[in-house]
C-alpha cells in the first residue's frame, strides 16, 4: 500500500512539473528575447531623444550627417547601428544612403528600429546567440525549482505514506497476533479518526475472545476434574468388587474397570484436543518479543516516573512455542507490575543449557506480594485490581500449553518465573527408555500439564 500511495504522489507531482515546466519554460524563453527587444527599444529611444533635443534648439540634425560614433556606447556587444537615408539627388532621384557601426553577423538577428523624420531610419541590432545564455540560464532557474519542488513533495509524499500506513501495518500486525493468540490489552490510538475506530473494534473484540477464552478453559477444566472424581469413585468401588468371592461378579467388575479406564483415556484425549492449536507449534524469540513489549510499555512506565528494561545476554536460544502465548503472558505480568509494582520493572532471560531450558522473569523494586494472598494469585477468579481482564490463570495456562511452566518464585520483591524448552527435539530420560521398550514404529508423546 505504502508503494502505491507513494506512486500515485509521485506520479501526480511529475504530472503538474511537467505541466506547468514546459509552458512557463516557453514564456521564460520567449521572454527573454522579447526583454533583449525591449532593450534595444530604449537604447534607440535614447538616441532619438538626443536628435529631439538638439532639434529644440535650434540646431536642425541632417540624418545624412548624423555621428554614429556618439552612440557607440549604446550599441550593446555584439550588436551594430544602422543608419539608411533617402538622399535626392541632382538628376531628381533619390539614393539610398546606409551607414553602420558595430559588428558584421551572417546569423539572424534581433532588431529594433525607430524614424528619424520621414527620409531616414535607425536600426539597432544584436544577434540571437547573444541572448541564448540568459535564456538558458532562465530554463535552468526553472527547471531547479520544479525539480526541487518535485523532490520537496516527494520528501512529503514518503512522510505522509509512511505516516499512513505504518497505522494499518500496526493494526494489521496486532489482529494477526490475535488470531495467533495473542490477546494482549492495549491497542494504540494514532489519532486517525477511522483507523481509531476500528482499533477500539478490535479491542474490544480482543477483551471478549480472551474473557471467553478463560471461560471455556474453565469449563473444560472443570468438567474434566469432576468427571475425573466421578470416575475414580466407580473405578475404587468396581475394584473392590473385584475381590468378590462370586467369579461372575469378579468378571463384571473387571469389565467395568475397562471400560472406566476406556472413558478416562477418552476424556483425557478430549481434553487435550480441546486445548491443542490447529497450526502446531513453532519457535519464538524471546528477546524479539520482549523488545516489541518494552516499546509498547514504555511510555506507560514513562508516565508516571518509573523504568522498564531488559537483560538478557547477546544470544539466547530459541525456544519452543508461539510468540503469541508468550508475549500475552509477559504482557500480563508486565502490566501487574506497572498497576501494583514500584521503582524499576527488569524482564530478564536466562539460558538453562543443562536442562535445555530457557526462562524469563519478570521483578521490580515494589512491596511484593502479601502472604495471605500469594496462594490465591493463579487461583480462577481471583483478581488483584488489575485492569488487564487477562489475569495470572490465563498467563499460566498458555504457557503451560507451550509445555512450559509460571511460577512466582519470590514474593518480596515479587518476582514471577516462565520457564519454557529451547526448540528442537529434546527428549528426557524416559521418554528415550519408554521408547526402547515398545515395538518399532510406535511412538508416543508426553501428554500437557492439565491447567486447575
Amino acid at each position: 500500500m505504502r508503494r502505491r500511495i507513494l506512486r500515485m504522489m509521485i506520479a501526480t507531482l511529475v504530472a503538474v512539473g511537467v505541466l506547468l515546466g514546459v509552458p512557463l519554460t516557453v514564456l521564460s524563453w520567449q521572454w527573454m528575447s522579447q526583454d533583449a527587444q525591449q532593450s534595444l527599444a530604449k537604447s534607440l529611444k535614447r538616441m532619438s531623444e538626443f536628435v529631439i533635443a538638439e532639434e529644440s534648439e535650434g540646431r536642425p540634425v541632417d540624418p545624412t550627417a548624423l555621428d554614429l560614433e556618439q552612440f557607440r556606447l549604446l550599441v550593446p556587444a555584439g550588436g551594430r547601428l544602422m543608419l539608411d537615408a533617402r538622399v535626392p539627388t541632382e538628376s531628381g532621384t533619390v539614393r539610398t544612403l546606409h551607414r553602420q557601426i558595430g559588428s558584421e553577423v551572417d546569423s539572424s538577428m534581433i532588431s529594433e528600429s525607430v524614424s528619424l523624420g520621414t527620409d531616414a531610419e535607425l536600426t539597432l541590432e544584436v544577434p540571437y546567440e547573444s541572448v541564448r545564455p540568459q535564456q538558458w540560464a532562465a530554463a535552468g532557474v526553472l527547471l531547479v525549482v520544479i525539480v526541487a519542488s518535485v523532490g520537496g513533495g516527494a520528501v512529503v509524499a514518503v512522510v505522509t505514506a509512511r505516516r499512513l500506513t505504518e497505522p494499518l501495518t500496526d493494526v494489521a500486525e496486532r489482529a494477526a497476533g490475535m488470531a495467533r493468540g495473542d490477546f494482549s490489552a492495549p491497542w494504540p490510538r494514532y489519532g486517525i479518526a477511522e483507523l481509531d475506530e476500528v482499533a477500539a473494534t478490535l479491542a474490544d473484540a480482543n477483551r471478549e475472545i480472551a474473557l471467553r477464552l478463560e471461560r471455556e478453559g474453565e469449563i473444560v477444566g472443570d468438567v474434566s476434574h469432576q468427571l475425573r472424581s466421578r470416575l475414580t469413585a466407580v473405578h475404587l468401588r468396581l475394584d473392590e468388587l473385584t475381590l468378590h468371592d462370586d467369579p461372575a461378579v469378579v468378571s463384571e467388575a473387571e469389565a467395568g474397570l475397562e471400560q472406566v479406564d476406556r472413558l478416562t483415556s477418552e476424556l483425557d484425549e478430549l481434553v487435550a484436543a480441546s486445548r491443542e492449536d490447529s497450526s502446531g507449534r513453532g519457535v519464538v524469540d524471546a528477546g524479539q518479543v520482549i523488545d516489541t513489549l518494552i516499546g509498547d510499555f514504555d511510555p506507560a512506565f514513562t508516565a508516571v516516573g518509573r523504568v522498564l528494561r531488559t537483560d538478557r545476554v547477546p544470544s539466547t536460544r530459541l525456544i519452543a512455542g508461539k510468540p503469541g502465548r508468550l508475549r500475552e503472558a509477559l504482557s500480563v505480568l508486565i502490566d501487574n507490575s506497572l498497576q501494583h509494582g514500584d521503582g524499576t520493572t527488569t524482564v530478564r532471560i536466562t539460558d538453562l543449557p543443562a536442562a535445555e531450558m530457557v526462562r524469563v522473569t519478570v521483578a521490580d523494586d515494589g512491596p511484593g506480594i502479601a502472604d495471605d494472598i500469594a496462594l490465591d494469585v493463579f487461583r480462577r477468579g481471583f483478581s488483584g485490581g488489575s485492569r488487564s481482564g487477562v489475569g495470572l490463570s490465563l498467563s499460566r495456562a498458555l504457557i503451560e500449553a507451550d509445555g512450559g511452566r509460571l511460577d512466582l518464585t519470590s514474593r518480596r520483591p515479587a518476582v514471577f518465573s516462565i520457564v519454557l524448552p529451547v526448540a528442537g527435539e529434546h527428549r528426557s530420560e524416559d521418554d528415550q527408555m519408554g521408547e526402547d521398550s515398545h515395538p518399532p514404529g510406535q511412538t508416543f508423546t508426553r501428554g500437557r500439564v492439565p491447567h486447575r
